[in-house]
């Protein structure tokens, strides 16, 4: 995994500590990444989920969940533990919003996705070359469609999308959370970047290019 950003000095020390059975050195590493996985939770909660949902709640239940899965990472360190703690952190936040979308499925989708700030930076490579009118909405107005645009994307295409543009990953870094090869991530965000930029063109805020 050459690719791949290791860990810090640092956090590798922390994890020789824990290794060697000082759990109270977790708990100093798990506060350490708390706030990267409150951000890494709360852009990706979907808004029509949001108000049943509380991230704090999640990033502990992620933070559980590293602490019990933690002797079979260091067993195996199949990632870095950077790497692992989003993965863990994805899967539980892939399960919660599934439990809640069936839970109350008619009455989430029919909730209109408020706009935020993850939907602005998947548009906004896109967004930023376009020679449209809609480039001269208001911010508000703007927010709001492409917050409806992105909406009609599948969750795998915005998670993907949000691993490359709002976080900076690279394809075997994204390989590592989805469990996949550094090439499929590579075809799978070029895919998904196709749509977005299908869904931008559907709500009118690309020109069509034929």
């Amino acid at each position: 995994m050459a690719d791949v950003k290791p860990d810090s000095a640092e956090t590798c020390g922390l994890l020789e500590q824990v290794a060697q059975g000082d759990r109270q050195i977790l708990g100093r590493l798990l506060e350490r990444y708390r706030p990267r996985l409150h951000a890494f939770i709360a852009s990706r909660l979907d808004p029509r989920v949001r108000t049943r949902v509380d991230p704090p709640d999640v990033v502990q239940d992620v933070q559980l969940e590293v602490t019990r899965r933690i002797d079979d990472f260091l067993e195996r360190r199949p990632m870095p533990f950077h790497l692992w703690v989003r993965r863990t952190a994805y899967e539980r936040l892939l399960k919660v919003q599934r439990h809640h979308r069936r839970r109350a499925r008619r009455s989430v989708n029919r909730e209109v996705p408020l706009p935020d700030r993850s939907s602005l930076l998947l548009a906004k490579p896109l967004l930023a070359g376009a020679a449209s009118p809609s480039q001269q909405l208001a911010a508000r107005e703007l927010a709001e469609r492409v917050g409806h645009a992105v909406a009609d994307l599948a969750e795998a295409d915005r998670q993907i999308l949000l691993m490359r543009h709002m976080e900076g990953l690279n394809y075997a870094e994204i390989a590592c959370l989805l469990g996949i090869e550094a090439d499929a991530a590579r075809k799978r965000y070029g895919r998904a970047l196709l749509r977005l930029r299908k869904v931008l063109k559907d709500h009118g805020l690309l020109e069509s290019s034929s």
